[in-house]
């Protein structure tokens, strides 16, 4: 079982929520709640496997929220919520290492499908998404992350660079093998050298940091 925790401070944004989510029979919902303050304690008491964050709240919003959780030692997967393709808050979420971002207008059958890839490791961003937000949303202090972001990638070799650059690219991995000639389990092996060598949570983090390297 996939075990949710749903952050939204509309009490009937999460009882929708709950009712189309809660009809999977392989995702249960553990817990609910109205502010992101009450997301550490819930976590902490329940152990859900993803949470899935309101990014605006009045009280503790869901970027403060995310940011803390992602320091924790083994975190659950979060994915944000947003009415907005080009959110400059959804960008800073995806940098502290959420997994992705949901339109709430999403049909009850993505939403439970995203779930299910988030809680399997998948990021779901979809290349063209991917690709949109990097692009067109920025969140300030630009030279400070291109110097950063290219001292990181100079610690790849230059297999992992290009796989990199691949998925800064927004290809999946096989995308990547047929371009790079080599096979899934390869890509995915470089994939995962690639996030414990410059300490990131999943390949969002990888695309923005090719695109502040301005690769």
């Amino acid at each position: 079982m996939i075990r949710l925790l749903i952050v939204d401070d509309d009490a009937m944004v999460r009882a929708g929520l709950s009712m189309i989510l809660g009809g999977a029979d392989d995702i249960e919902i553990v817990a609910e709640a109205g502010d992101g303050a009450e997301v550490p304690p819930l976590v902490a008491e329940h152990r859900p496997d993803v949470v899935l964050m309101d990014i605006r709240m009045p009280g503790v919003d869901g970027l403060t929220a995310t940011e803390a959780l992602r320091r924790t030692s083994a975190p659950p997967e979060v994915v944000v919520l947003t009415t907005f393709h080009a959110d400059a808050q959804v960008l800073r979420a995806l940098r502290a290492g959420a997994a992705g971002f949901l339109l709430k207008d999403i049909a009850p059958g993505d939403l439970v499908q995203a779930i299910r890839k988030v809680a399997a490791g998948e990021p779901i961003l979809s290349p063209a998404v991917t690709r949109q937000l990097i692009t067109h949303v920025s969140d300030g202090a630009a030279g400070d992350r291109t110097s950063r972001a290219k001292t990181l990638l100079g610690r790849l070799s230059e297999r992992e660079r290009e796989v990199a650059l691949a998925v800064g690219q927004g290809r999946s991995n096989a995308e990547i093998a047929r371009e790079l000639y080599m096979s899934v389990p390869t890509v995915k092996a470089h994939v995962s050298r690639i996030l414990s060598k410059l300490d990131l949570n999943n390949r969002v983090q990888v695309a923005l940091l090719v695109y502040d390297a301005g690769t």
